[in-house]
């Protein structure tokens, strides 16, 4: 789906900063529980990583902004346990209020009703029996399609045309796999595009590489 998850080649959001050498991997205490509960709340409500990217990617644009990265994980957890009804919603807010001194009636606790899925195995790596559509070397064009799920496509290389560097294994579909409609595993393709291509002739020359499904792709015009 299309949102403020996708920011990834737009425009106005400063420099990146990469991260120091000493830094430590949480900043503050409730980061690491942040990061521990979201992976608890992954398994309590039987959800897989692709459907904990979509929780991610259905945060208020606000929160997902504002609350920094271990507060996205931390809302996704949330969402998470809502969605299964581990958690009735705003149970998490009366909680935090009683736990203030306030006097308010939490909701009761529902009947949880966690997604019926089962890895077919470990990992996300698959096997195919068909060959794959395309070969390294060719031309390829980035689907411009703007589905309403969840996906791995990113929006600025839709559209835009690229070349097969590799072909990587068949993995799980993301895009199936987040809404439980089965794991469809597919080729991944090493797609190396022009940057002039992706942000017009001003751009900075270089090359970048993307690594795509099969089904997000598709012969040029």
């Amino acid at each position: 789906m299309d949102g403020i998850a996708d920011m990834g080649g737009t425009e106005g959001w400063g420099p990146a900063h990469p991260p120091r050498g000493d830094e430590p991997v949480f900043e503050e205490a409730w980061q690491g529980r942040a990061f521990a509960l979201t992976l608890l709340s992954e398994g309590a409500s039987g959800y897989n990583v692709d459907a904990f990217r979509h929780a991610l990617e259905r945060l208020d644009r606000t929160a997902y902004l504002d609350d920094g990265y271990y507060g996205r994980w931390l809302n996704a957890a949330e969402l998470m346990l809502t969605d299964t009804a581990i958690l009735a919603p705003d149970a998490i807010d009366a909680r935090a209020r009683n736990l203030r001194g306030e006097r308010v009636e939490e909701p009761p606790i529902p009947e949880p009703a966690r997604p019926g899925h089962a890895p077919a195995a470990e990992g996300s790596l698959r096997t195919v029996d068909a060959a794959p559509a395309f070969a390294t070397g060719e031309r390829v064009r980035a689907k411009d399609m703007s589905p309403p799920g969840h996906t791995r496509l990113a929006g600025y290389v839709r559209g835009h045309t690229g070349v097969v560097a590799l072909i990587q294994p068949a993995a799980v579909l993301p895009d199936t796999n987040a809404h439980f409609l089965g794991e469809n595993p597919q080729y991944v393709y090493s797609v190396r595009f022009d940057s002039r291509e992706l942000w017009g002739a001003d751009a900075e020359p270089f090359t970048l590489t993307v690594e795509l499904f099969e089904s997000y792709l598709e012969e040029p015009a």
